[in-house]
């Protein structure tokens, strides 16, 4: 059987301050501030709340309607844990 990764991320849930609360398949729950990416013409749409609440956990990562998404080991790195 194939270990699952552990970075690999199973819920999401966007919040209207640009952060996402992130659970991933170890367990772990973080915080990741999405603001500083809002700079990168990729993220764009993101700028729009609306939009940018509409993320979900797809293909192990944070991915929005237009297929952008992020990097899941980045994001379980750069996540802060939360309580």
């Amino acid at each position: 059987m194939d270990k699952v990764p552990r970075w690999r991320v199973i819920e999401v849930i966007p919040r209207e301050d640009y952060t996402l609360l992130l659970t991933f398949a170890d367990g772990k729950k973080g915080v990741y501030d999405f603001k500083p990416n809002l700079q990168y013409p990729v993220y764009r749409r993101q700028k729009d709340i609306a939009f940018f609440m509409q993320a979900k956990a797809l293909y192990s990562s944070v991915v929005w309607p237009d297929d952008t998404d992020i990097d899941p080991e980045y994001l379980y790195n750069e996540c802060k844990i939360s309580q």
